[in-house]
Parts: C-alpha cells; sequence; structure tokens
C-alpha cells in the first residue's frame, strides 16, 4: 500500500472513449456508480480475448465492480469483493478457461480519500501541477522477469489465484492499491490499447489532459489507434481512456 496523493479533491465531470482498433469486438469496459452518499467509483476493464462472450462479461463485472467499490467506499474493498465473487465459481478453479480482464478502479470519497486498486495491466495516471504520475504497476510478465511479455498479464480479474500465490509465481500480489488524499488535478484510466503506443513512440499522456474531459478521452484513443498503425508491426488493440477532471 502508498499513501502519497495530497489533499482533498471533488470530481466535477468524466468521459470515456473507446476504439475497437483492429479487433473485431470491443472487449474493454468502463463503468461508474455513485452510492447515496456521494462516493463514486469509475472501473476500467480490459477483457482477454475477442468474442461476444468476453465482450458480454467485462461489461457486467465493470458495472459489478464499480457498485461494489462505491459501496465499500474503498477501491481495494471493491475489487476484492469482486475478485473473490469470481475466483469462488466452480468452474473457474476448475480450468475451465472462463471470461477474465485486467480491471483498475479508482474511488473518490468527498472530501476525504482518493483510492485506486488494480489487478492486471490497466493503469491509472494523476496528473498534478503539470506533471504525470503513474500511480499502477503493471501486473505483466515484464514487470516480473527483464525482457518478458508485456502482453503476458500476471494477474486480473476473474483469475482464482490468491494473493500469496500470485506473489510465489510472478514476485507481487493478485490485487495492488494505494490511498490517500489528493490535490486537485486530472485522474485517467487506461487499457495497454491506450496507453501503450503512445508509450512506445516516447509521447506523453499528460498532452491531452486538458479541456474537456470528453475531447481529451477522444483525442487520447484516436491518437493511440493511428500511433499502432505507424509502428513496424501494425497492429491496434482496444483502446479505452477514462479522463476525470478534479477540483477542490
Amino acid at each position: 500500500m502508498r499513501e502519497d496523493i495530497d489533499e482533498d479533491l471533488a470530481v466535477t465531470s468524466y468521459a470515456t472513449a473507446q476504439r475497437p482498433g483492429d479487433r473485431a469486438f470491443q472487449c474493454d469496459a468502463t463503468a461508474v456508480f455513485t452510492a447515496p452518499d456521494g462516493t463514486r467509483a469509475y472501473a476500467l476493464l480490459d477483457g482477454v480475448g475477442d468474442t461476444p462472450a468476453v465482450r458480454s462479461w467485462t461489461r457486467t463485472a465493470a458495472r459489478r465492480l464499480a457498485h461494489a467499490a462505491a459501496e465499500s467506499a474503498d477501491a481495494e474493498a471493491g475489487l476484492r469483493t469482486e475478485y473473490g465473487h469470481y475466483a469462488g465459481d466452480p468452474a473457474r478453479t476448475a480450468g475451465h478457461g472462463l471470461p477474465c480482464a485486467a480491471a483498475v478502479v479508482a474511488v473518490h470519497v468527498p472530501g476525504r480519500l482518493l483510492s485506486v486498486a488494480w489487478s492486471g495491466d490497466a493503469r491509472a495516471y494523476l496528473l498534478l501541477d503539470g506533471h504525470l504520475r503513474l500511480l499502477t504497476e503493471d501486473h505483466n510478465a515484464r514487470r516480473a522477469t527483464d525482457g518478458g511479455d508485456r502482453n503476458l498479464i500476471t494477474a486480473c480479474l476473474g483469475e482464482a489465484r490468491s494473493d500469496e500465490e500470485t506473489e510465489q509465481i510472478w514476485g507481487h500480489p493478485a490485487i495492488e492499491y494505494l490511498r490517500g488524499p489528493a490535490r486537485p488535478g486530472w485522474l485517467l484510466l487506461a487499457s495497454d490499447g491506450a496507453y501503450e503506443p503512445h508509450e512506445d513512440a516516447g509521447h506523453d499522456l499528460a498532452g491531452y489532459l486538458t479541456g474537456d474531459p470528453r475531447t481529451a478521452a477522444e483525442r487520447l484513443v484516436d491518437d493511440a489507434v493511428r500511433r499502432a498503425h505507424e509502428l513496424s508491426d501494425p497492429y491496434a488493440d482496444n483502446a479505452t481512456a477514462f479522463v476525470t477532471r478534479i477540483t477542490c
């Protein structure tokens, strides 16, 4: 756990943008849920695979995750609730290959804390005072091993392994999280199809986080697909960006 986000925040607006890239189906999904006390959760899932079944499951799982996180008023608690829900399915423990997804969720409790939790390589960024900070650490083979395959995720929502089992195999738990107060800025949640092409091109995502959140999200994913097509292996993954502007 890291407690290193500064001061209180209030969310004023948000938007999601998605592009299918070169996949047949859009298997990323986002969801927002606001609890009666104003606590709001934002979830982004990057489904593993390219089928209607994965697309349907990921959309449902994103809604469940946002609801659980907002009701818990904490990203980690919400993600653990849903991780346990899916891990408890006997069909998963039997290895039947049911859908799963990289997941990241952020929760804002008005006047209090921002918390973020993740399982997989979906990311959360925070732009403060012109400096973009990556809040998450990818759960993939590249993190676990120098030169490892970044497309091999080492944890995800829908996996049945415990924190301890995942740590023994990959060197990190199945779920990681941070929480703390925050200053005004921008919060970005992104699937790997949205951030990797920019990262590969050495392009700073901070330049997109300005003005209207919807315009920012649309520009980010449009450029991600374009940059992916410009690479030597021109394949564009599903690209999804969730952008939230935060103020005091």
